[in-house]
């Protein structure tokens, strides 16, 4: 699982562009999103890159989290 901290993210339609944003380029991946904890968790993808830089695509800016 990827998780990612994305402290701009605040309200339901960043939480729809980052979801479909992340579906976008990766339709398998599972993305839940806590947005209090501002973190978006995401499901099915091996490639970090390709997730953290369609969450830069929607206008985000995600910070990975070990």
């Amino acid at each position: 699982m990827l998780q990612f901290e994305v402290n701009d993210m605040t309200c339901g339609h960043c939480v729809g562009a980052i979801s479909a944003a992340v579906k976008k380029a990766a339709p398998d991946a599972v993305v839940a999103i806590d947005l209090p904890q501002h973190a978006v968790r995401v499901e099915g993808v091996c490639d970090a890159g390709a997730a953290e830089l369609a969450i830069r695509e929607a206008g985000y800016s995600p910070k990975r989290k070990a």
